[in-house]
C-alpha cells in the first residue's frame, strides 16, 4: 500500500525517507473524490442510450468513432437506460418495437431528452406508406426534443443536433424550469 493520504495512510514526516513533497488538492481529484468527479461529468455531458434499429445506426457509430468523436462534445455512450439522460433513436420503429422504446424511455432518470435521427425515426420514412407495421414517427410514442433530418443523416448533422440540445438544456437551466 502506498503512503498516499487518499489511501488512508498518513504522509511520512521529515527525515531521509520523507519522499516527494505533498501535492495540492487537485492532484487527488480522481483518487480521493471519485464521486465528485462523476457528478461533475454528469452535469457537463450527455450520456446517451443508443437505440439504433436501421441504417442510421451506422452513421451513429461513425459519429462516435475517432474521426468525429462524440466524446469531444460531452456525449458518452451508456448501455443501460438507468445511466442515460439522452436517448438517440436512429432508424425505423415498428409497432412491436415501440413498446420497448417506451419501456426504455420510462426507465431513464429525469431529466431525460430524446433525439430522433433520420427520416424513419422522424416520419416513418419510405417504409411508412407501404407497410402497416411502421410507426409514423417516434414522437407518437415518446416526446422528442430535437429532430435530425436526412436519410441517413451525416455525422455532422448528429453533432449539430447534440449541440442544439445542449443549448436547449442550458436555456432551461438558466430559466430554472423544465419545459
Amino acid at each position: 500500500m502506498s503512503n498516499d493520504p487518499a489511501h488512508g495512510q498518513p504522509p511520512p514526516t521529515g527525515g531521509a525517507q520523507a519522499g516527494p513533497p505533498p501535492l495540492g488538492p487537485e492532484a487527488h481529484v480522481l483518487v480521493g473524490s471519485g464521486d465528485l468527479f462523476v457528478n461533475w461529468a454528469r452535469k457537463s455531458s450527455l450520456w446517451y442510450l443508443l437505440f439504433a434499429t436501421a441504417c442510421c445506426g451506422i452513421e451513429l457509430m461513425q459519429a462516435g468513432a475517432s474521426r468525429y468523436d462524440l466524446d469531444r462534445f460531452g456525449a458518452v455512450f451508456r448501455a443501460t437506460p438507468r445511466q442515460s439522460d439522452l436517448m438517440l433513436v436512429a432508424g425505423t420503429i415498428t409497432h412491436k418495437m415501440a413498446e420497448r422504446v417506451k419501456r426504455l424511455y420510462d426507465q431513464m432518470p429525469e431529466p431525460k431528452y430524446v433525439i430522433a435521427m433520420g427520416s424513419c425515426a422522424n416520419t416513418g420514412g419510405p417504409f411508412y406508406k407501404d407497410s402497416y407495421c411502421v410507426v409514423k414517427g417516434v414522437d407518437l410514442v415518446i416526446p422528442v426534443d430535437v429532430y435530425i433530418p436526412g436519410c441517413p443523416p451525416r455525422p455532422e448533422a448528429l453533432i449539430d443536433g447534440i449541440m442544439k440540445l445542449q443549448k436547449i438544456i442550458m436555456q432551461k437551466k438558466n430559466f430554472g424550469s423544465k419545459a
